[in-house]
């Protein structure tokens, strides 16, 4: 069994429960788990490696809880920069029916490539577009997240109502329902791994409101609990589709999940941006996550959503970059900025600590998604972390090397691990051969978007 050592580390930030943080410390890794870490003399050798923590600050592997990694190849499209959700959406529907096998393949490199960079070990995706005759797409972004060798919870997406039957979506990128179910209960059949430590699970994800039926919602909830897994979708992302809600069903978004059977621990929804106290309430209640999408909710002008009042009801919150066409970028450590800047804009100052944005990110993250054995550094633990340099010029002067994280920009991560795996040193990753995929994305994305 591979033994790797980690000493003499400035701060390991462990984000356990008791959120110690170790000064001048140590970190062992035998195979792909955490055995121990401490302060002081580490435990005798031998040792496949030693790794010079000096300067550096460790933290746990960050947890992205909401993607769309296919939108990689539409950041900053000309015509959608400036427009909100439901403008956008239409305007964009246009050019993602064009995307195929090899789009999607490329676009998750590139996606996960950068969260990796910026110390994302696990990420899930919201794949739901599937143009006539691509059905295979989970499974492509599956194969390309194994290249990269990041830890994937990637979600099978749907959209059922097009615009014909007055949702928003053109008709060529929906689904039937019995395609969805059925391509659903193989994807869980084939990939689903509910082991300790697993690198690749499944969940389901009806897309919004205003993209799915009321019976594509209630049969895909009956399909994950007979299967076991989780449930993910869009919810209370905008003040149109609350009054899409409000004029379609009757009820505000939160109220109209609960009539589908969707309030439950096995659910994360993204954004919740505009939710009153009832809505928190129940959702509390009922044990759903959420995953807050701070950068995305800027650009798109949805609103600011309630962090701190969700934080303080006792749900699950974690990050998300979200889809690269809304954001437009891949970065967990510029998320995480954002999201502490965003909650003090909205409620002071104190509401939004550096170490809560962090713990956000990785356990807040994990506990979202199910993933009891990542999000924070414990023996036992997987070995999922990142190590970060603050001997560099945006740190110069910085008094406390955790908060500096955030405070000082971070952009990228000096060292990553991902089950044992070290995928990223000296800010570079490993497999350099994956760089390739940058220039084919950039022509992918031009034929796409301009037709060139």
């Amino acid at each position: 069994m591979k033994r790797i050592l980690f000493r003499d580390v400035e701060v390991i930030a462990t984000f356990d429960p008791q959120g110690q943080e170790l000064k001048k410390a140590w970190l062992l890794v035998e195979g792909n788990r955490i055995a121990g870490l401490g302060e002081g003399p580490p435990p005798t050798g031998p040792y496949d490696e030693i790794i010079d923590g000096r300067d550096r600050v460790m933290i746990p592997g960050m947890v992205n809880t909401h993607h769309h990694l296919y939108q990689t190849l539409f950041r900053a499209v000309p015509g959608a920069q400036d427009k909100k959700l439901f403008d956008w959406l239409i305007f964009l529907y246009e050019r993602w029916r064009g995307i195929d096998e090899e789009a999607v393949y490329v676009s998750t490199v590139v996606g996960l490539m950068e969260l990796l960079l910026s110390g994302c070990t696990l990420s899930t995706d919201h794949l739901y577009l599937f143009p006539q005759g691509k059905r295979n797409l989970i499974d492509v972004e599956i194969e390309a997240a194994k290249e990269v060798g990041i830890r994937f919870h990637p979600t099978r997406g749907s959209m059922s109502l097009s615009r014909k039957e007055g949702g928003l979506p053109p008709e060529d990128v929906v689904q039937t329902e019995e395609e969805i179910l059925a391509d659903s209960e193989r994807l869980i059949l084939r990939y689903h791994d509910r082991s300790f430590g697993a690198m690749l699970r499944i969940a389901l994800a009806p897309c919004s409101p205003f993209s799915v039926t009321p019976s594509l919602m209630r049969e895909t909830a009956k399909l994950a609990r007979n299967h076991g897994v989780l449930l993910h979708t869009h919810l209370a992302e905008t003040l149109d589709e609350e009054a899409f809600c409000l004029g379609k069903f009757g009820k505000r978004p939160v109220g109209y999940l609960a009539d589908l059977d969707w309030l439950g621990p096995d659910v994360w929804i993204a954004h919740a941006v505009h939710l009153n106290s009832q809505d928190i309430e129940k959702l509390a209640k009922a044990g759903v996550g959420v995953a807050h999408c701070p950068s995305s909710n800027m650009l798109l002008g949805s609103g600011i959503a309630p962090i701190p009042e969700m934080l303080a009801a006792g749900m699950k919150v974690g990050l998300a970059v979200d889809g690269s066409a809304s954001n437009d970028a891949s970065n967990m450590i510029r998320e995480a900025r954002q999201a502490m800047l965003l909650s003090r804009v909205r409620y002071g100052a104190e509401a939004m600590p550096a170490r809560k944005a962090l713990w956000m990110a990785t356990v807040g993250g994990a506990r979202v998604m199910g993933w009891e054995e990542v999000g924070s550094l414990e023996p036992g633990k997987c070995a999922d972390l990142s190590l970060w340099d603050i001997s560099t010029l945006e740190f110069a002067g910085a008094a406390d090397p955790v908060a500096a994280l955030l405070h000082c920009a971070a952009q990228y991560a000096d060292l990553v691990m991902v089950n044992g795996e070290i995928l990223v040193r000296g800010g570079e990753l490993v497999k350099s051969e994956l760089y390739r995929y940058v220039s084919r994305q950039r022509e992918i994305a031009r034929r796409l978007v301009h037709g060139v």
